[in-house]
């Protein structure tokens, strides 16, 4: 199948795409990566009249440190990202998931910002944005603001993100100090979404357990320092209050299972890494 017709706007500036959104709201939809957004313009899922491809804005291309933050902007490749030469020391969670985000030819083409956007429950890096208490930067002809990645993700494919809004950038915290960071997924292949993914962060007052791939959204918990018999209460309890559902790649059950094991391996790597 085909995509519906649309018009092709390649915008130079930030304040160029944001006009155009202005103009046009719910009809128009920015093109990035296009990892997902040409599949459900092929499938027809999506019939924007307008696409406004935001990939040659340079402004939008950049990974910068500000302060304690890695500021990763809409137009930044997740290999590019991958790449970095820094970033298993500065963002060490997103160092460990970017390998599990699809395969190496997708990720040479699609954006960070442009996972954020699509917000499949399933994806890599949603989870980790939930999981670092990350920030997700929306701008507006009118103006910017900040919402956090947890409000962010509203539900399946559903974000915060207004019509006339693009994520501009997404603002990750850097490794804090004496903070253990780990990662693990089980698909039915690699590249495959998760069928659960679990990405733990140990502090020195407590632990963070974010799940993805089980309810309609990524979902951390906070606990305070736990071992034995209270942490399988604790991830227990967890793993029922995420209501997963069977379908046809995995059952409640087994969901749950996976919780509870890969949580708890998780939260101890994390653990055992602190430094």
């Amino acid at each position: 199948m085909k995509p519906a017709p649309f018009a092709y706007l390649r915008a130079a500036t930030t304040e160029e795409a944001l006009e155009a959104l202005a103009a046009h709201g719910t009809e128009a939809r920015i093109l990035a990566g296009g990892q997902s957004l040409v599949a459900m313009l092929n499938m027809r899922l999506a019939r924007p009249s307008l696409l406004i491809d935001i990939m040659r804005v340079p402004a939008l291309g950049r990974v910068e440190v500000e302060g304690d933050d890695l500021c990763i902007g809409a137009a930044v490749r997740q290999a590019a990202l991958e790449r970095r030469p820094d970033l298993a020391r500065e963002v060490p969670l997103l160092a460990r998931a970017l390998p599990w985000v699809g395969h190496y030819q997708t990720r040479a083409r699609g954006t960070v910002c442009g996972s954020a956007a699509h917000a499949d429950p399933s994806a890599e890096i949603p989870l980790c944005l939930v999981a670092l208490g990350a920030r997700v930067g929306l701008r507006r002809r009118s103006g910017r603001r900040t919402v956090g990645a947890e409000a962010f993700f509203a539900g399946t494919m559903q974000t915060e993100c207004a019509p006339d809004e693009m994520i501009d950038r997404l603002i990750v915290p850097r490794r804090r100090p004496d903070t253990g960071y780990a990662f693990a997924e089980i698909g039915r292949r690699h590249g495959d979404f998760a069928i659960v993914a679990c990405a733990a962060v140990a502090g020195p007052h407590g632990l963070r357990l974010a799940v993805g791939g089980v309810a309609d959204r990524p979902v951390a918990r906070d606990f305070p320092p736990l071992d034995g018999s209270a942490l399988d209460d604790a991830l227990n309890a967890f793993a029922w209050a995420l209501g997963g559902r069977d379908d046809m790649h995995a059952t409640a059950r087994y969901r749950r299972g996976l919780v509870r094991r890969m949580g708890r391996q998780v939260l101890e790597e994390a653990m055992a890494c602190r430094n």
